[in-house]
């Protein structure tokens, strides 16, 4: 993702094209999805930037195509405007979590990558 993307009609999907580090390679830069490795518990945070004057910056966290957290801040805005969030989930080997632009937001990035999605393992569970 570079520049602004949104707003759209629908959720989608964000990627993220700078990997800081992807030990395993469970994220997939090309889908923007993380695919859990091992059964645990997980920490997952996100942080969306937003730009646009007049449209709203919105995004949210999935786990198997579930909502679990989002974050936005509305219009009427003059200069650039962040949102986080983070969860800790209890992931079974195969579970993928993503982050999605909402419809009808914003979002944006640039090479500073003011827009971020993290995550890792805690502790694996048997």
């Amino acid at each position: 993702m570079r520049g602004d993307l949104g707003p759209q009609s629908t959720e989608i999907t964000l990627t993220f094209n700078n990997i800081f580090t992807n030990i395993g390679n469970n994220y997939n830069p090309a889908t923007g999805l993380f695919t859990a490795p091992v059964k645990g518990v997980y920490y997952f945070r996100f942080t969306a930037c937003g730009t646009q004057i007049r449209q709203s910056l919105g995004a949210s966290l999935h786990k198997n195509g579930q909502k679990i957290v989002s974050v936005g801040q509305w219009r009427n805005h003059d200069q650039h405007r962040y949102a986080s969030n983070g969860a800790v989930l209890q992931l079974e080997v195969g579970d993928v979590v993503c982050v999605k632009l909402l419809p009808g937001y914003t979002i944006y990035d640039s090479p500073d990558n003011l827009s971020t999605f993290s995550g890792f393992l805690i502790y694996p569970l048997k």
